[in-house]
């Protein structure tokens, strides 16, 4: 069980709560700022006066007063009219954590919201009741509109959850449990969907997958330099502590350990003096990409323990504030900088499958690791694929954040297009998870023909693994289900 506070939740709390379907409560100090925030509403609605959100329409309606006795349908209305989102649906797990996400931020008890919904949020979350929520249609600013209202819907017996991969009325599910649906009270609508929870969700997501993938990233380079009989001087300890950075010394380290009792590598002058920088680079290269992850996974926890909406509610009602944090421009820059990391892995990934495949390179292997060259083409084409993912990524790569469009008659004249940035983030993931997939295949290959008996004990365990997925080629076949076996291996490792 994991208590949620509004201040305390870290990236590896989410992941127990995504992976392993840990469940909820709520801290009981939070709940008490959760009622003294609502007994503020209360008091506005009570006394008439004018507080954006609360008793006013929205965006370029905020200057309409609405009556107290419209103050529900105001509510009401705003999830509908909002619920805009189109396409695909994100995945279940984002739902799930954008759930988790809201309730936090809400937990703040700056939000003024009604501790009735907030023990609706940890039914949802315990029970595994996760809203259908479409990827498309937000802009980042004023938040995640459009996603989170697909998300307040289902509280209100309206749109879909998921069952079993499939869609099912939200009001069918709650006639199931015997729970009726949510009634919203003045604000609650807004308290809602104002948040930057879809770009936050997806991205903690996709940085789950990232970190994972960047550690696979390792092992897989080191199975190539075995492969191409790599030179292991390059991470002796003292190149990289003469530059300092911090992950590339980590990532040195990681190597040679990988690589301990190998009787493939070389060292310099041996066969050559030195290596391709795709071989020789790897601290440098894969280094910066671990700076990027940090730097992602610093900004996702403070996000994930934000007060995101508008406005927000101060000394207990004392002090309302109209503000911005509903803009998502940390988070956009944060999961553009994370495209280009997991692109570079993706990136050098493929130089070094070139490097194994072509015959010029790869130190006497076989020409495209082919059993037969010529009659057959072995792993020719696999490189094609890598190279084809690997271009795709630098499409989608593109800052997302660079781009703003004005909306609601230019009162909201800036937006961040975070949620497009995590979205393609999480594509890039994908794509290269499958490039590293590629090399670990045709590595295990380029292997072989050395000789497992002398690869590192660490790495003939990685071996041993993969070969229980992805045979050996002994002739040419549909390679295409050896690279999803080994990518779907390495997507399983993420939930550990």
């Amino acid at each position: 069980m994991i208590e949620l506070t509004g201040h305390t939740l870290a990236i590896k709390d989410l992941k127990r709560i995504l992976f392993n379907n840990e469940q909820v409560s709520l801290s009981k100090e939070a709940l008490k700022k959760v009622a003294n925030s609502r007994e503020a509403v209360d008091k506005i609605v009570r006394e008439g006066r004018i507080v954006y959100g609360i008793n006013t329409g929205f965006g370029k309606f905020s200057d309409v007063a609405i009556e107290e006795k419209d103050t529900k349908a105001l509510q009401l209305h705003l999830i509908r009219s909002h619920a805009c989102g189109v396409g695909e649906p994100f995945p279940e797990l984002v739902s799930r954590a954008m759930l988790v996400l809201r309730l936090n931020a809400l937990l703040k008890g700056h939000s003024g919201i009604r501790q009735e919904v907030l023990d609706r949020f940890v039914y949802m979350i315990n029970h595994n009741i996760h809203p259908v929520v479409p990827q498309q249609g937000s802009l980042g600013a004023s938040g995640d509109l459009a996603p989170l209202s697909h998300l307040a819907l289902v509280l209100l017996g309206e749109g879909s959850v998921w069952r079993d991969g499939n869609y099912v009325p939200s009001a069918k599910i709650w006639k199931e449990h015997g729970i009726n649906p949510i009634v919203l009270e003045a604000k609650e609508g807004l308290a809602l969907i104002n948040g930057t929870q879809a770009m936050t969700a997806q991205g903690v997501l996709s940085y789950i997958e990232a970190e994972s993938l960047a550690y696979q990233s390792e092992w897989i380079a080191a199975l190539t330099m075995e492969a191409l009989h790599g030179i292991t001087d390059a991470f002796n300890p003292a190149i990289h502590i003469a530059r300092g950075y911090p992950e590339q010394i980590e990532v040195a380290a990681r190597m040679l350990k990988w690589l301990d009792g190998s009787r493939l590598t070389t060292r310099q002058g041996e066969i050559r003096v030195q290596d391709a920088y795709s071989i020789r680079c790897i601290p440098q290269i894969h280094g910066a990409s671990w700076q990027v992850l940090n730097y992602v996974k610093e900004k996702l926890e403070i996000e994930m323990n934000a007060a995101t909406d508008n406005p927000l509610i101060f000394d207990d009602g004392g002090l309302v504030l109209s503000g911005g944090n509903f803009h998502g421009q940390p988070i956009a820059f944060a999961m553009d900088f994370l495209k280009m990391g997991v692109a570079e892995l993706a990136n050098v990934s493929e130089r070094r499958i070139e490097r194994l495949v072509n015959p010029h390179l790869n130190e006497g292997l076989p020409p495209f690791l082919s059993p037969e060259p010529g009659l057959q083409s072995g792993a020719m084409i696999l490189q094609y694929s890598a190279a084809s993912l690997v271009s795709e990524n630098k499409t989608l790569a593109h800052p997302a954040s660079v781009d703003s469009i004005p909306s609601s008659a230019n009162q909201e004249d800036h937006v961040s297009m975070g949620t497009i940035g995590s979205r393609h983030a999480y594509a890039i993931i994908q794509n290269a998870r499958r490039v590293l997939a590629i090399e670990a295949f045709c590595a295990i290959q380029g292997c072989e023909y050395r000789g497992v008996e002398k690869m590192s004990p660490s790495l003939h365990e990685k071996w041993k693994e993969l070969r229980k997925i992805a045979p050996s080629i002994t002739e040419d076949r549909i390679f295409s289900e050896d690279i999803e076996s080994v990518q779907q291996y390495l997507y399983e490792t993420v939930k550990n």
